[in-house]
C-alpha cells in the first residue's frame, strides 16, 4: 500500500539555477524509479535560514509531495545524506487531514480571503 509523504529539502545556495533544477530532477527520478507517484513539486526558491547551516545563511527550499511504499523513504534519505548539495531535509508521513489540507492549499482555498479583501 502506498502512503502519502512530503519531503522538504534545502539545497546549498552556491548552486546555479541549472544545478539546483538538476538536483531536484534527480530526486524526482529516484522516487519514480522506486515506484513513487509524485503528487506535487514546489520550488520555493532562495530563502533566509533561521540559523546558519554550514556557514550559509540562505538555501534553496524545495518540497515534493508523493505517494510511496514506506521502504522508499529509507532509499531517499540515504541519497540525501550522501549528497553534499543537501544542507537539510525532512520527510513526514501525511495523514488524511494533511492530504486534504494540501489539496485545498493547491486549489487556492486559503488565498481567497486576501483576494476578497483586496477587491473590497
Amino acid at each position: 500500500m502506498l502512503n502519502n509523504y512530503e519531503t522538504v529539502f534545502i539545497l546549498n545556495p552556491v548552486l546555479s539555477d541549472e544545478q539546483m533544477k538538476d538536483a531536484v530532477g534527480s530526486y524526482e527520478k529516484l522516487l519514480k524509479d522506486n515506484g513513487a507517484e509524485i503528487v506535487n513539486l514546489e520550488m520555493w526558491g532562495l530563502k533566509k535560514l533561521a540559523y546558519p547551516i554550514q556557514h550559509k545563511s540562505t538555501g534553496f527550499y524545495n518540497l515534493i509531495e508523493f505517494k510511496a511504499d514506506p521502504s522508499t523513504i529509507a532509499t531517499l534519505e540515504i541519497e540525501f545524506k550522501r549528497d553534499e548539495k543537501i544542507m537539510r531535509f525532512l520527510t513526514v508521513a501525511l495523514d488524511k487531514h494533511a492530504v486534504e489540507y494540501n489539496t485545498r492549499r493547491k486549489g487556492g482555498a486559503f488565498n481567497k480571503k486576501k483576494k476578497e479583501e483586496a477587491a473590497a
